[in-house]
């Protein structure tokens, strides 16, 4: 298994205010130090924005680029999505793997609007048109469902999955939360799986945010992401289905985190990075 890291493991995030910010030396040296073959970019300013930079600093931590999260706006007919993706596909260099999520437009992940069916349509246009755009390149483009972004749910993917031919890429904390079974979409739609995020999830606090008696944000820094093995995902039937169904990605750990400060040498983020790698280690 290729297994890689991403920076909101460390609490760093595309949201502002999210929480305290850990700075990009740090957080590369306890990847490397934890085992992490590779990492997903972070947000814009996490990283350098010229590729030959940004590739020179992660060989330096000897670690290999996997690609980048990209929240675009794709539903609304008046915004051409293109120019944003072409400015993040610009940071790339040697990265294959473009992670799209379906922006709402708003700030953070607490709230969404409901689509029309021409929004829809524009949304599925727009997928397929990114999908080929970054095929043109040489790159995977893959859709990421999201808690708080308008393709969150089961009936969302399903129209995601019917109406476009865009890939996936599995979280399966975000699916959780969302209110899909993980390891059920992986069984029945491992064929558009291109792209892994790993996250287990405290299935409690999940159902807190389902039913609108908690934010996806306060859960978030409640601690509704725990190392795998920790929480109540069978993370290993989801290894085994898409192992079986011949998926040979990369497998990205996420325990997203919001950090009130900077956490103490050896401690913070780290820890539950390290279970998370024992755990890998042990599948």
């Amino acid at each position: 298994m290729r297994v890689a890291g991403a920076p909101i493991s460390w609490g760093v995030c595309e949201v502002p205010g999210w929480g305290h910010q850990m700075a990009p030396e740090r957080v590369l040296a306890e990847m490397r130090d934890s085992g992490l073959a590779a990492t997903e970019f972070g947000p814009d300013g996490f990283l350098p924005a010229d590729p030959g930079e940004r590739s020179a600093l992660l060989k330096s931590y000897g670690l290999g680029a996997v690609g980048g999260f990209v929240p675009v706006v794709l539903h609304d007919p008046g915004h051409d999505p293109l120019p944003d993706v072409r400015r993040a596909l610009a940071g790339f260099g040697d990265a294959r793997t473009l992670v799209l999520a379906a922006a709402t437009g708003l700030h953070g992940y607490d709230e969404r609007p409901a689509l029309t069916d021409d929004a829809w349509r524009t949304l599925l246009a727009n997928l397929d048109r990114l999908a080929e755009h970054a095929a043109s390149l040489g790159l995977l483009a893959t859709l990421h469902p999201h808690v708080g972004t308008v393709i969150e749910g089961p009936e969302e993917i399903d129209r995601v999955l019917t109406g476009s031919r865009i890939p996936l890429c599995l979280d399966t904390g975000h699916l959780l939360i969302g209110g899909t079974e993980p390891l059920e979409l992986a069984r029945a739609a491992a064929g558009r799986v291109a792209h892994v995020h790993l996250k287990d999830v405290d299935a409690e606090l999940a159902g807190r945010v389902r039913s609108g008696q908690m934010t996806y944000t306060d859960a978030v820094r409640a601690g509704v992401y725990r190392p795998l093995g920790a929480g109540d995902i069978d993370i290993r039937g989801i290894i085994g289905a898409l192992t079986e169904a011949g998926y040979d990605g990369w497998y990205v750990l996420e325990q997203d985190t919001i950090l009130a400060a900077e956490p103490a040498a050896g401690a913070g983020p780290i820890e539950d990075v390290l279970a998370s790698v024992a755990f890998m280690e042990a599948t």
